[in-house]
């Protein structure tokens, strides 16, 4: 409903008072805001004057143009442009959103004030006309405001999650010396516990999903060790660096199993200083990677674990001839997946078969055709330390999808890469 002339005349009557009304918001009615006063007087007297003036001159505008009511609660975007710049402003400036919010109050109280003092005897209806404009106009600016606050709130939380994750994998791989600039905050002085994670295939699930399990992944991990750690982590798993001379709760596996609905696998290793903090990630890595391929439960793994098998993965010039030991069942996944299964039980023949779901038979066939086919004697500890070896080495290659060099070729290289991490966590 448009606004009566008498309105629009009251409303009039304000306009020499604008700047006046703006010095004393953001001199006077403001100052009593918790942390006000602290703000810098070029902020107060320029951008928060100047906006308080803006505002108070668009309303007076709006309430005085014949047919307009006075403004809804949403108003037109171009209304609300500067509203929404300062409120980016002050967001990326760190100014809380409840300060600002209530200095939009207070003008409104003071705009309040002003309508009144100006209305003459009689005039009452009109300023009833005015106070309800003002207040409907209200909602659209505090809508506004509030709304591009947190939007540019969560894109400079956002670009700063991205830096620190970029920071922490530049330091897990290596490419971020100790004492780089981008790792400052971190504060990495002494020795520091890397972990690797790794979770089982998560089910088929929505963003918003996983990221609900990785923020209560990290919880856990801050409570378990009352310290900011740095994690790089996505939803199969990822790596941990915990500052300060630490160690793992046996428990931490179940604690991340019951707060992230998976099973879980932990890998740690000590990093004596920060410049081992790379090293102390690839050989954890190395540890889930080997724990998953030779069967180990789902738990806390650590080096003296897998010892052997860590040992037999390296590779050498004997490397491509022994992973080829399983050429012949190469095309066979069930009798691998049993070979796999029958290791990791310690060669318990019944445990295999409930895990795989087969009968104890089944599994003795199986196995018999692989010793047939391999020649491997899994009866005997060099054959079963050669079957342990060909899978891990398999296993690697597979991760960083190339196929096997010649054994010469091989010499030297290292086992997995950082890249192969994602699919071998699982």
């Amino acid at each position: 409903m448009p606004l009566s002339p008498e309105a629009r005349s009251l409303a009039a009557r304000c306009e020499p008072r604008v700047n006046e009304l703006a010095r004393r918001m953001s001199r006077e009615s403001f100052e009593a805001l918790p942390g006000y006063a602290e703000l810098p007087d070029d902020v107060k007297d320029i951008e928060i004057a100047a906006t308080a003036r803006h505002g108070v001159r668009l309303f007076l505008r709006k309430v005085g143009e014949p047919g307009e009511a006075g403004g809804g609660g949403r108003g037109r975007d171009g209304d609300h442009r500067l509203f929404r710049e300062r409120a980016a402003q002050r967001a990326e400036e760190g100014m809380p959103l409840h300060l600002l919010l209530r200095t939009h109050t207070l003008g409104v109280y003071a705009l309040w004030q002003t309508l009144r003092d100006v209305a003459r005897p009689g005039e009452e209806p009109a300023l009833l006309e005015l106070v309800d404009a003002l207040l409907r106009s209200h909602t659209g600016v505090v809508g506004a405001v509030a709304e591009t606050y947190l939007d540019e709130r969560s894109a400079l939380e956002a670009e700063r999650r991205a830096q620190r994750r970029s920071s922490v994998r530049g330091l897990l791989d290596g490419m971020l010396p100790p004492g780089h600039p981008l790792l400052a905050p971190f504060r990495l002085e002494g020795p520091a516990l890397v972990l690797a994670l790794g979770l089982e295939a998560p089910p088929e699930e929505g963003p918003v999903a996983v990221r609900r399990r990785l923020r209560r992944v990290q919880s856990v991990l801050e409570h378990a060790f009352g310290a900011d750690v740095l994690t790089v982590v996505e939803a199969d798993g990822g790596r941990v660096v915990v500052p300060g001379d630490c160690e793992p709760s046996g428990d931490l596996p179940r604690l991340l199993r019951r707060a992230s609905g998976l099973r879980v696998r932990v890998a740690a290793v000590r990093a004596d200083e920060p410049g081992r903090i790379a090293e102390a990630a690839r050989t954890a890595t190395e540890i889930l990677r080997i724990a998953r391929v030779c069967g180990l439960p789902h738990g806390l793994h650590r080096l003296d674990d897998v010892l052997l098998e860590y040992h037999l993965s390296r590779r050498d010039e004997s490397s491509g001839r022994i992973a080829a030991l399983l050429d012949p069942i190469a095309t066979r996944p069930e009798l691998l997946e049993t070979l796999r299964t029958h290791l990791g039980h310690q060669q318990d023949r019944r445990a295999t078969a409930g895990t795989l779901g087969l009968h104890p038979n089944t599994v003795d066939n199986r196995l018999a055709k692989i010793a047939e086919q391999t020649g491997l004697d899994l009866s005997s500890p060099r054959g079963t330390a050669l079957a342990i070896a060909a899978l891990l080495l398999r296993d690697a290659d597979e991760a960083d999808g190339a196929d096997r060099t010649p054994a010469m070729e091989d010499a030297g290289r290292p086992l997995a890469s950082e890249s192969s991490y994602k699919a071998d966590a699982s």
